[in-house]
């Protein structure tokens, strides 16, 4: 059984919140059912500002050659 997926309650979701038939409910991607839920798509992919902003708030370690 796959711990990704709570399929208990996205069948119940599915079969009864949404009334679909279960040939319909099995026809669908994970992700056409999260949008049936009204589940956030996702956020936005981070952009270079925000790539910026990470790398200069947690720089790279460097060793100390000397110390090696």
């Amino acid at each position: 059984m796959s711990a990704g997926f709570d399929w208990p309650a996205l069948m119940r979701a599915g079969l009864h919140g949404l009334r679909l038939t279960p040939d319909a409910f099995w026809a669908l991607t994970p992700a056409e059912l999260q949008m049936m839920l009204g589940s956030k798509a996702g956020d936005a992919p981070m952009l270079s500002a925000g790539l910026a902003a990470l790398m200069a708030a947690y720089p790279d370690k460097t060793k100390d050659r000397d110390n090696e």
